[in-house]
């Protein structure tokens, strides 16, 4: 299996950089079919559980104004052969500041490259011991 050859890693790099342009600009429909249209698709939320590409489709069009502003920190994409790759992200929240993750399984199916499985998630204030200052260890 070759790991990251340079013509899948730059379809799916596109593709990721693709689906943030989606993202930050709410195209719903581009965020759809960024997506596996399957039951077996899921994508687990800062505050939401969906699984299945209808329920992850719903919550798309239920919610109001899009996702919230971010900035990109770091992007790590890994193919794995010619057929899977995952995305990760590191993001900073332009509001609030709080850093958050983001992680997508994206697999080629009949119809090209879509996300099997993705999960957003937040960082939680001072939950890495290791950043804590001494005297917050106590």
């Amino acid at each position: 299996m070759i790991i990251n050859d340079p013509a899948v890693l730059a379809e799916v790099t596109a593709l990721v950089d693709a689906y943030e342009t989606a993202l930050m600009t709410n195209d719903v429909a581009a965020l759809d079919g960024a997506f596996w249209n399957s039951p077996h698709a899921v994508r687990l939320g800062v505050a939401e559980n969906l699984w299945s590409f209808d329920e992850i489709a719903a919550f798309r069009v239920g919610r109001a104004g899009g996702s919230p502003p971010r900035t990109r920190l770091r992007t790590e994409i890994t193919t794995f052969g010619a057929d899977f790759a995952t995305a990760n992200v590191l993001f900073q929240r332009d509001d609030t500041g709080r850093l958050g993750r983001q992680s997508q399984t994206w697999i080629r199916v009949e119809g090209g490259w879509k996300i099997a499985s993705a999960h957003v998630s937040l960082m939680q204030e001072s939950a890495d011991q290791r950043l804590a200052s001494p005297s917050e260890k106590r």
